[in-house]
């Protein structure tokens, strides 16, 4: 059985300063006017939309700040939205950092939880946990290997927070409910992950001889997801993505973006030249745009119901020409 909104009084958002936050902020905060809202991050925090229900913290991530917000505001639900993406740096050069943020963090964020009494938490990992490998099988479930990190070790932040979050959910899912989502590409005007970059992108290569086949959720679809989770998904893994599935470059002519053909054996070299200040290509991204990485739905889709998502795959691409 899975807690009930009406004993849910406070809500607390980790990385308020993303969009995925900002959007399940404000779709919370009219769903449920009475909720008392708090959203921290460690960087600057705007929101587009001001309601008195939710209050935003800037704040740095040490044990002691979350400890004393805790203790103040007793939340009976945390939504962990503020995994230190890959997007906007060398990935390697950042691993320590992203391991700290991401693995240790999330494991002060969720001691916490128990300790103060929280009666549900929510923690968005990615299916990039899976890896793109040539022997994926052609849809990944929840209990398949998380063996990302094997060929990449940039990816090892994701894959410990993704292990360490599976097992505290398990280890302690009598004393608190704990929902881990694996979502596909997160993709919308307001997320700045490396697929939407990739995808708005002029200039990135797209391997001669592959066209793997891709699952998109648009941003507001997966906020809705992360609701859903809070109200009525009970403990456990699940991937999140809708039914359709598109190939790569058919996903960048529904953008608008042509589709820079490069043999593989040039692939990597190509990549290492799209050095831009504004976007750092992660190598990890290479194999995702030769291998499939199809994620299996079947876990979380009796809970959303049928006709859950907004919008279709094809508009999802469409509205990030908004950007």
């Amino acid at each position: 059985m899975t807690i009930e909104m009406k004993n849910i009084s406070s809500v607390l958002i980790i990385g308020i300063a993303g969009g995925l936050a900002k959007i399940t902020a404000g779709l919370l905060s009219k769903k449920y006017p009475e909720l008392s809202i708090t959203g921290v991050d460690s960087r600057p925090v705007k929101l587009e939309i001001q309601t008195e229900n939710i209050k935003t913290v800037q704040m740095k991530y040490t044990r002691g700040n979350f400890e004393r917000i805790f203790r103040e505001k007793q939340f009976d639900a945390v939504l962990h939205l503020g995994r230190m993406s890959h997007a906007d740096a060398n990935p390697m050069g950042n691993l320590e950092k992203r391991l700290d943020l991401n693995v240790m963090g999330t494991k002060r964020i969720m001691d916490l939880a128990l300790r103060f009494g929280v009666k549900k938490s929510i923690i968005v990992s990615t299916y990039h946990v899976y890896g793109a490998l040539s022997d994926n099988p052609v849809f990944i479930d929840e209990e398949a290997p998380l063996r990302a990190s094997i060929k990449y070790p940039e990816l090892r932040d994701v894959v410990e927070m993704d292990l360490f979050s599976t097992n505290w959910m398990w280890k302690n899912q009598t004393d608190i409910e704990t929902v881990v989502l694996r979502p596909c590409s997160i993709i919308g005007p307001n997320i700045r992950n490396s697929m939407c970059l990739y995808l708005t992108s002029p200039y990135a290569p797209i391997g001669a001889d592959f066209n793997p086949m891709f699952q998109f959720i648009h941003e507001y679809d997966m906020a809705s997801v992360v609701i859903r989770s809070l109200e009525k998904v009970p403990t456990g893994i699940y991937n999140v993505a809708p039914n359709e599935v598109i190939s790569i470059k058919e996903a960048r002519k529904v953008i608008g973006q042509p589709s820079i053909p490069v043999p593989l054996l040039f692939l990597e070299q190509t990549v290492k030249l799209l050095n831009f200040p504004f976007w750092k290509f992660p190598r990890y991204l290479l194999d995702y745009i030769k291998f499939a990485c199809i994620i299996d739905n079947k876990g979380i889709d009796p809970y959303l119901g049928e006709d859950f998502y907004r919008f279709t795959t094809k508009e999802a691409l469409e509205l990030l020409k908004l950007e």
